[in-house]
């Protein structure tokens, strides 16, 4: 059966494919046994620089022929190293065999027993995955969140000054500006992926059981350990955890999901309040002629952006709350469950990305209805009960908290005349009266951010 997205079992590869197609470079079979070959090919050009006695023949000009096995590999290259995984039954062996093919056509067959010299597959599995995730990071991820926060950094500068009434407990509260409200977004985002960018791309490069002991056994005279931070610190750019058993701990993998997770929860209260503004009619959502909101109600405009990035983001983090819990535990040296797992890093990380693209289109939905924020904060004219209390407070007035709550806690309509009322009969000076009456729910918005 040939591929369709109409056949694919999970919506990433099918509904969602269109969306997520640049993933296939970071997270597809393809892409782990390209940079499996990368590993190994930098792996023995290290070895030739050390260099070792019986690879000394082997020319530098020579380098760029063998790097070309990994950069120029095709998928019908992808497809070979799979027909040898049928014979070995192993993925990384196969990928050995591979190159010892390529060595073999282009007349560096004498030097091809060194290709996977002393190695063990997490050495290169360990490394090529955190390669992976570091190139999906910054070229796909971060330059994707960067424009999200770009696009609400506008959005919030624009509506900088425009009042719009606070909601606490679902509840009127004293008023806030839109554009500060969005702002917070913008400011815990940031800080976020500060944190991320924080985190090492953690490697594994030390033999069967961490040691070299392969390595030391047949050169002794070499420092291994400050061979492999070359390779992995300095060629490779990622950072080598020096200690380990047969395969990396996984700490730093945790961290990096656990982070991941915490911006999916920023970005899911996003959702949420930016679905809550709507729905109060805050925002009205441009339309679309073509589309319908509803089977049966033509008239909905529904804010399904919002609830496909909120879904996605589920997702998302429940399967990166897997990865941090299950990668750092292995029994003793190593069992292969850390294998099935890290298999699928790709998959949190592509629903995410679906989520912050609709959230994106969402927002480029978003037309703001001034006449309902307006209206709002007209009929709630008890929020500035909290500045009048206060400045009585200074003022030394007896029980203000009270006399307000007397005022505002009758389940009445509470508006400006109200207000105004209770202030004249207040027992202090006609210039505190008139400081008082100057207050609206649509100046008492506190610090302009």
């Amino acid at each position: 059966m040939q591929y369709h997205a109409l056949l694919a079992i999970s919506p990433i590869d099918g509904r969602y494919h269109d969306k997520v197609g640049e993933l296939q470079s970071y997270f597809s079979e393809f892409a782990l046994i390209k940079a499996r070959i990368l590993v190994e090919i930098e792996y023995f050009i290290s070895l030739c620089e050390i260099p070792l006695p019986q690879l000394e023949d082997f020319k530098k000009e020579n380098f760029q022929k063998i790097r070309n096995i990994y950069k120029e590999f095709k998928t019908e290259d992808g497809t070979r190293v799979k027909e040898l995984e049928k014979t070995t039954n192993h993925d990384v062996k196969a990928v050995e065999y591979y190159i010892r093919e390529k060595f073999r056509e282009l007349g560096f067959d004498k030097f091809s027993q060194f290709i996977h010299f002393g190695l063990t597959s997490q050495d290169i599995n360990n490394t090529a995955v955190p390669l992976l995730l570091k190139n999906f990071t910054f070229k796909v991820y971060l330059p994707l969140m960067n424009e999200l926060i770009a696009g609400l950094s506008k959005m919030s500068e624009e509506w900088r000054d425009v009042p719009m009434l606070a909601k606490t407990h679902g509840q009127p509260a004293s008023p806030t500006r839109l554009g500060k409200e969005l702002q917070v977004f913008v400011e815990r985002l940031q800080k976020q992926i500060a944190d991320l960018g924080k985190i090492p791309y953690a490697a594994k490069f030390g033999g069967a059981t961490g040691n070299f002991n392969a390595h030391l056994v047949a050169y002794p005279e070499v420092d291994w350990v400050k061979f492999a931070n070359k390779l992995v610190n300095e060629t490779l750019a990622l950072s080598r955890s020096e200690i380990t058993t047969q395969i990396e701990h996984y700490d730093y993998l945790a961290a990096y999901f656990d982070a991941f997770r915490r911006i999916n929860t920023i970005m899911t209260d996003l959702c949420r309040d930016l679905w809550s503004y709507i729905s109060m009619e805050y925002f009205r959502q441009k339309i679309v002629n073509s589309e319908v909101g509803s089977s049966a109600m033509p008239h909905k405009v529904n804010p399904i952006d919002f609830e496909n990035a909120e879904g996605n983001l589920g997702i998302s983090s429940a399967v990166c709350g897997h990865l941090s819990e299950k990668l750092p535990v292995s029994r003793l040296q190593r069992d292969l469950t850390d294998s099935t797992v890290i298999r699928n890093i790709g998959v949190p990380l592509a629903h995410t990305v679906v989520a912050v693209k609709s959230i994106r289109k969402g927002l480029g939905k978003l037309l703001l209805n001034e006449d309902a924020i307006k209206a709002d904060l007209e009929k709630n004219w008890g929020v500035v009960a909290e500045a009048i209390q206060t400045i009585l407070r200074r003022e030394g007035y007896p029980e203000p908290y009270e006399a307000l709550r007397k005022l505002t806690r009758t389940g009445k309509s509470i508006d400006k005349e109200s207000i105004h009322g209770f202030i004249d009969d207040l027992r202090v000076s006609q210039a505190i009266k008139e400081e008082l009456k100057a207050i609206t729910p649509f100046n008492y918005t506190g610090i302009r951010f």
